[in-house]
């Protein structure tokens, strides 16, 4: 035999084989979370076999089909119910998208082409993928969770959410003018039940009376399978900031102390006014009976003069006149 032709042959079944048997190397496919994956199935259709002749659909690990393409119509019926509406066929690409891609969605994915002739069925094209799923945490925040501790400590933690999958590592990295310190916490972790994302969190005490110099404090979360970093945004430490030292009660205790005289202090002024207002509102009444008491008397007065006035007889009126008669006569006589 020809060895061109041996070589040829060889190389055919090789080519049968990869794409046939179903322990062929998978494709990795990675979609993110809410997001549409392409389930690839490259046929090259070499004989130019029309839709018509073909029957094309993709199943997962548990045999549930996901899209039916039967003899160049869509065929639902097969299609299971958490798929429905989720899927489109790019007939250009021979790809499948699934849309809306859930955590629940990652595994193992099969595509199978079938040649449908008048004696049945026969597979000519198959491909297996194994789709990751991804989501993406959000950046990593720095949060003092409390006030300074006795002027001692600063209490910090780190948290970062809405992520898959589990991240492999998550520390702070405290740095200074001459060093920096890796502080790898024990790092807390909680799933959704519904979207089996992680919420991930770190917690770090400062010792105030360590930080001797300025301290930039980074939260790093290492995520998988990427193996990328995602840093906070800076958090520093100023040895000098005034909420490190001892707080100042002076201008509290002051103000404190003028509010209590003042509250102290308004009731005696305003009982002091009352008692200066209670005292000339009697002098005012006693000057008015003073003033009464007066008109009375002036009329009594009055009253007793007229009362007093000794009443003269006839005989004594007559003496009076005949005594002014005769004054009145002298003057007369003098003035002549």
């Amino acid at each position: 035999m020809d060895p061109r032709c041996t070589m040829g042959l060889w190389r055919f079944l090789f080519v049968v084989v990869f794409f046939l048997l179903p322990d062929a190397v998978p494709l990795k496919i990675k979609a993110y979370f809410n997001e549409t994956a392409d389930l690839p199935c490259p046929f090259t259709n070499s004989q130019n076999l029309s839709m018509s002749e073909l029957v094309v659909f993709w199943q997962n690990q548990e045999m549930s089909v996901l899209y039916e393409l039967y003899l160049g119509k869509e065929k639902p019926d097969n299609v299971n119910r958490k798929y429905m509406g989720r899927t489109s066929f790019d007939w250009e690409n021979w790809t499948l998208r699934l849309h809306n891609i859930q955590i629940k969605d990652q595994g193992s994915y099969q595509c199978f082409i079938h040649h449908k002739k008048p004696k049945g069925m026969i597979l000519i094209y198959q491909m297996n993928s194994d789709l990751s799923v991804l989501a993406n945490f959000s950046q990593p925040e720095i949060i003092e969770i409390s006030n300074v501790t006795e002027n001692l400590y600063r209490n910090l933690t780190c948290s970062s959410i809405q992520g898959y999958p589990e991240p492999k590592k998550m520390s702070f990295w405290l740095k200074t003018e001459n060093s920096t310190t890796l502080y790898d916490g024990v790092m807390q972790k909680s799933q959704d039940n519904v979207t089996e994302l992680y919420n991930v969190s770190i917690s770090l005490s400062v010792s105030l009376p360590d930080v001797t110099s300025n301290m930039t404090i980074i939260c790093v979360l290492q995520t998988e399978p990427m193996k990328t970093e995602l840093f906070s945004s800076p958090f520093y430490i100023d040895p000098k900031d005034p909420q490190l030292e001892p707080p100042d009660y002076t201008v509290g205790i002051a103000i404190a102390i003028t509010l209590t005289l003042a509250i102290g202090i308004l009731p005696i002024l305003g009982y002091i006014r009352w008692r200066k207002k209670k005292k000339k509102q009697p002098g005012i009444s006693n000057e008015r009976e003073t003033i009464k008491m007066e008109r009375g008397e002036s009329e009594q007065t009055k009253k007793r003069v007229k009362m007093h006035v000794p009443e003269r007889s006839d005989e004594e009126f007559q003496y009076v006149v005949n005594s002014l008669e005769i004054t009145s006569g002298d003057k007369s006589a003098t003035h002549f």
